[in-house]
């Protein structure tokens, strides 16, 4: 199939200075886009020769010569097409727009916005428009609540993932300051103790009114809370479980790739500044995940499902996406799809709400296995209970028969030598001088 240019795909050969302005064009577009490099325009595939180089190459244009800063808002991959490796670069809507090219500035020659197959200089009353609408209140522009913070969580992970955190600028890399050198809101989510914590909750009813187990993650370093969460969704995401031949089969009550990228999602694009911190809700018959904020300006519902990205919180997604906790940009919804559909969400101009229902024979095996426990137990109960009326007959008469026990509790002779076995072998009853003339003695203690 010949490989074509459109209005959210560009393709290049090799890097040049012009990438600046298709990044910026995508950026500042209303569904961002993606850029093949390594592809001429034709469809021919040529390939990169060092993936690594390239990538930092490329990542070291768009974090020096565009503002404002885009960080958190691309990705850069290497895929193979024709046994060649190219670099695929996905690019998201920016929260801030409009985008520009530092050596210009915000005017026609630095702004750029995506038109058909290509990436065209903006107007200066475009330009004015789009910053009209850029959003206030950031995660970078808001001052953290608390100027004592510290870091060590945060460093370790990063320290895992192969990161340096040794230089001074570490910090500062990860945006963790305002303009103005002061610890932004960003800082306050990353920091080693916070008031931010995740909630899940398990209910016996559909309306809230009995809890039957409440979990907090948080009130730590956000990374540290996402891993908690994470692990305490296994919990909660109860397993069925199916002896079959020839192997076992496995059933979640929720696809747990779908809930595991919802519950993400929510803590990435939940609006911390304004709103509350996301919260995942187990119902009897569905799971709810509640991320504050509504759709992000200038994303639409369409574009929401299609797994278009326009990240609330840029800074807090590279963050995440550099602890491999979430991946290319969009790619998430698109799982989500394969298993629930649009009707499975609820979105308002304050929160965004996932609902999904159980799987049916997940929930089928359970309840017959609990169905089979609560029989169990009654079995066990009256179990006890044959044996209470044994001990009550000896005491009675310490020399009776099984037979004659038998008759009067109303079940056979085998069930009650069963029983009385069983009782022997706890130490509660004990034959004395053998079974012809002998006798019952029952233990008082160990009967109690």
């Amino acid at each position: 199939m010949k490989l074509t240019e459109t209005e959210n795909r560009e393709y290049k050969q090799q890097i040049t200075k012009d990438i600046e302005r298709s990044v910026i064009g995508f950026l500042n577009s209303d569904a961002g886009g993606e850029i093949c490099i390594g592809i001429d325009a034709d469809g021919t595939v040529y390939g990169v020769k060092n993936y690594d180089e390239e990538s930092r190459k490329l990542s070291d244009m768009i974090r020096n010569n565009i503002s404002p800063s885009a960080l958190g808002l691309y990705s850069i991959t290497p895929k193979m097409r024709n046994d060649r490796p190219y670099l695929h670069v996905t690019i998201a809507v920016g929260p801030e727009r409009p985008y520009y090219l530092n050596e210009f500035g915000m005017i026609p020659r630095g702004c750029f916005i995506r038109v058909g197959t290509h990436s065209i200089q903006m107007t200066e009353r475009m330009i004015e428009d789009l910053y009209k609408k850029r959003s206030l209140c950031t995660l970078k522009n808001t001052v953290s609540p608390s100027q004592k913070l510290t870091f060590a969580q945060l460093k370790i992970y990063y320290d895992e993932m192969g990161f340096s955190t040794d230089n001074d600028n570490f910090l500062e890399n990860l945006d963790l300051y305002t303009d103005d050198g002061k610890f932004n809101f960003l800082a306050y989510l990353m920091a080693d103790r916070n008031n931010i914590s995740i909630k899940v909750a398990r209910y016996a009813d559909t309306n809230k009114i009995r809890i039957l187990q409440k979990t907090e993650c948080g009130n730590c370093s956000l990374i540290r809370a996402a891993h908690s969460m994470l692990t305490t969704l296994d919990l909660y995401n109860e397993t069925a479980v199916e002896i079959t031949y020839p192997e076992r089969v496995d059933t979640n009550l929720v696809d747990t790739e779908a809930l595991r990228e919802c519950v993400l999602n929510s803590i990435i694009h939940n609006d911390y500044i304004t709103g509350g911190c996301p919260v995942v809700e187990f119902y009897p018959d569905r799971v709810e995940i509640t991320s504050s904020g509504g759709l992000p300006s200038g994303l639409t519902i369409e574009g929401f499902f299609d797994g278009v990205s326009r990240p609330r919180n840029r800074e807090l997604m590279r963050i995440f996406s550099d602890m491999k906790l979430c991946e290319h940009l969009g790619s998430g919804m698109k799982r989500i799809m394969r298993t629930y559909s649009p009707e499975d969400f609820k979105i308002t101009d304050g929160y965004i709400r996932a609902s999904f229902k159980y799987n049916e024979h997940a929930l089928e095996v359970m309840n017959k296995q609990k169905s089979s426990e609560k029989s169990s137990e009654k079995s066990s109960e009256k179990l006890s209970a044959i044996k209470e009326r044994i001990l009550e007959l000896i005491s009675e008469d310490n020399v009776i028969s099984a037979d004659a026990m038998a008759t009067l509790i109303g079940i056979s002779s085998r069930a009650v030598e069963k029983n009385i076995k069983q009782l022997r072998d706890a130490g509660i009853l004990e034959r004395i001088n053998g079974d012809r003339g002998g006798h019952w003695k029952i233990d008082p203690e160990k009967r109690s």
